[in-house]
């Protein structure tokens, strides 16, 4: 204990080189053992004098209340842990499909990945969106299967399933060794030896038990054909039935995982600490530190190809890859160091805001405890305090060699509800503390629907808004409520009408008179509100009240006398009309065209608009048949369907707005987790008799029907 407890003083003390880190992202389905694999990984490595639980809320890695109440990653963490002289910068992400924005944040830093399965729960949808991610950032990988402790685990499936998934690059390293229904060691593939654990958690020799012996059978030579399928000489040599050296299987292993050709298995139980002391070995063996991966960006003086690489000779440059907005903690800034050595009170250039800060300290977060550094070496990850301007995926490096890094790609959020603030008074607060979330959480966004009297909340999923709500009201004490979105309808007409209206008023001294003769049309153009035209002969209506006319079309537009939704394509023409000499006036004429505008609406036979989305569902093959019956449920009409890549169909239909609320919590459970979608406002139409009758009659309250008069 003593021993890691000083260990623990002068942890952070000391500056890595660029060979001595590993960046490694753990990726993998919610509820897999992410964050428990990084707390023993910590208790092991002597950071920790005990083992954090998820349940008990004193994790390093779920450090937020949100997370302690809730008992999963919300945010990212980094957690930097040392083993055998090299810092493995540890990126813990959240599994939960509504916070994917952490885990893009998270990929963009990362070197190498570690998927995390669980023993019990086998492979899920969350895994295979891990595999997808590694695949899209190119990522080298690791799969490390968690539980083994539990009774029903079963290593051999999750091996078998991977396989079948993913092809003869899966090898797995380690075998399970269960005696009386307990984890209590492993069998080395490659050396064919195995291994138990002891009492003070060493590990000794042991026998290879024969029950393992077939097993070890099948996995040996699937590690072996990953071998032989790394170069045509080895291949060879597998099929003429020569054995490999562990010296050739060894080096064959390091240039394959560190491309991403051959993907080791390892498995242990976090809950016991076992499997990660192999862990972290093989990590630091086989997984590349910066100096191998390529990393580039553009001289935004030059406009040319920059080669970051990771190189610690070139000038200094930096990319934010996430944002800590924390009102206790204040506001950090996540770098991944991408050229250069940056140190304490460098002077930094952000390009994309034009403006240079001194950067004042620097500091390593492990977790949410904040360590000072002198300086952090090309390929290491840190954080900077009180940038004033920065945000994340900003580039920072130097005025005489300004270099900007391409923005990491973040999701979009499509889920949407109106929020309001349950106290009044509260709203310039909301929207500043909005802000902050904002600057930390790159999928959310508020949009001010002031057609609707509405402002809405943008994220990722119901969970994730409720979060975002919850925040609100632990970090800033402000308290929203969240409600089903008001829908944009619009009013138009179909046909023709002809009106008049009169606008007369006496009351001593001057009067007011206004009287127009006007047609209302459709017309054809859904885009604009209004067309005005004007055909008066013989000054029935003087030139000088004409726009005053206009203007009263122009505010009869905005509210309709169907429902009070906005009109669009409608052409107004002024053909005849009276005036007074005396009492005419431009507030008359506006009075009487609005009245008009009312009257004529009402007669030109009016119907209502609702807003139709182009949506793009992307769901695997099977659930195809399920999501079409859903859309044509929600009166959607399905245009076509394109196949896409991990044998993937993008469903493309049309769907009215109305219809898309919920639609997210819904894919989710028709497909387990594995849908998503994207849609983009198409066009107006005309909405169904039902749905208007039910609008007209609920908005009726809203109608100001006063005839000025």
């Amino acid at each position: 204990e003593v021993a890691k407890i000083s260990l623990r003083e002068d942890f952070y003390m000391n500056v890595y080189t660029t060979d001595k880190i590993r960046n490694v992202v753990l990726l993998g389905h919610g509820g897999a053992g992410k964050t428990s694999l990084v707390e023993a990984m910590a208790y092991l490595s002597g950071i920790t004098n005990r083992m954090g639980k998820i349940s008990d809320g004193n994790t390093i890695s779920d450090y937020d209340k949100e997370e302690t109440k809730r008992l999963f990653s919300i945010n990212t963490s980094v957690v930097p842990i040392i083993w055998d002289d090299v810092k493995i910068n540890i990126l813990d992400t959240p599994g939960y499909f509504d916070f994917v924005g952490e885990v893009e944040e998270a990929v963009s830093a990362a070197d190498a990945a570690i998927i995390v399965v669980s023993g019990k729960n086998g492979i899920e949808v969350g895994t295979k969106k891990a595999w997808e991610i590694c695949e899209k950032y190119k990522l080298p990988r690791m799969v490390f299967v968690t539980d083994m402790d539990i009774d029903n685990a079963s290593y051999r499936q999750v091996v078998t399933d991977l396989q079948e998934l993913y092809g003869k690059k899966i090898a797995p390293f380690h075998l399970p060794i269960r005696e009386n229904e307990e984890f209590v060691g492993y069998v080395n593939v490659l050396q064919q030896r195995a291994k138990r654990w002891t009492a003070d958690g060493n590990v000794e020799k042991t026998e290879v038990p024969e029950y393992s012996k077939e097993n070890l059978g099948i996995c040996r030579e699937a590690l072996m054909e990953a071998v032989a399928e790394t170069s045509e000489e080895f291949m060879d040599r597998y099929f003429n039935g020569e054995e490999f050296s562990e010296d050739e299987i060894r080096q064959a292993l390091r240039v394959n995982v560190a491309e991403g050709s051959i993907v080791p298995v390892l498995m242990g139980s976090n809950i016991l600490a076992r499997g990660m002391y192999t862990l972290m070995v093989d990590i630091v063996k086989y997984l590349p530190s910066p100096e191998k991966r390529e990393c580039t960006g553009i001289n935004a003086k030059t406009n040319e190809v920059y080669p970051a690489n990771y190189d610690f000779a070139k000038p200094k440059s930096a990319y934010i890859f996430k944002t800590i907005a924390d009102p206790f903690i204040g506001k950090y800034s996540l770098i991944k160091v991408n050229s250069g050595v940056i140190k304490t009170d460098d002077l930094l250039y952000n390009q994309h805001k034009d403006t240079e800060e001194k950067i004042g300290k620097i500091y390593v977060l492990c977790g949410n405890k904040p360590e000072e550094v002198k300086e952090l070496h090309a390929g290491d990850i840190g954080a900077l305090a009180k940038l004033t301007k920065a945000a994340t995926t900003d580039s920072l490096s130097t005025k005489a060699n300004p270099i900007l890094y391409i923005r990491t790609q973040i999701s979009t959020p499509y889920t949407y509800k109106r929020y309001k603030a349950v106290n009044k008074g509260d709203e310039d607060k909301i929207s500043q503390a909005l802000q902050k979330l904002m600057l930390e959480d790159l999928t959310l966004k508020t949009v001010n629907d002031s057609e609707n009297g509405q402002t809405l909340l943008y994220g990722m999923g119901d969970q994730h808004l409720d979060v975002v709500a919850s925040k609100l009201l632990e970090r800033y004490k402000v308290q929203i409520e969240l409600k089903k979105p008001k829908v944009a309808f619009r009013e138009t007409i179909r046909k023709k009408a002809d009106v008049e209206y009169k606008y007369k008023k006496q009351s001593g001294g001057h009067g007011q008179y206004g009287h127009v003769k006007m047609t209302f049309e459709p017309s054809g153009d859904l885009e604009t509100p209004y067309v005005f035209e004007q055909c008066v002969v013989g000054g029935a209506v003087p030139k000088n009240f004409f726009p005053a006319v206009e203007k009263g079309i122009q505010e009869g537009v905005v509210k309709g006398p169907m429902a009070a939704y906005p009109v669009v394509g409608v052409k107004a023409v002024l053909y005849d009309g009276s005036y007074h000499p005396v009492d005419s006036s431009e507030m008359a004429f506006k009075v009487a065209a609005l009245q008009a505008f009312k009257k004529g609406i009402m007669e030109a036979s009016p119907i209502l608009l609702e807003p139709i989305a182009s949506l793009k569902v992307v769901v695997p093959d099977k659930y195809t048949g399920d999501i079409m019956g859903d859309l044509n449920k929600r009166r959607g009409r399905v245009l076509g369907m394109n196949p896409t890549e991990h044998g993937y169909q993008e469903i493309v239909a049309d769907i009215p707005y109305m219809e898309l609320y919920g639609y997210n919590t819904d894919l989710r459970s028709m497909t387990g987790g594995s849908g998503t979608f994207s849609y983009e406002f198409a066009r107006y139409e005309q909405a169904p008799s039902d749905i208007q009758e039910k609008e007209i009659a609920e908005r009726a309250g809203k109608l100001d029907n006063t005839d000025n008069s």
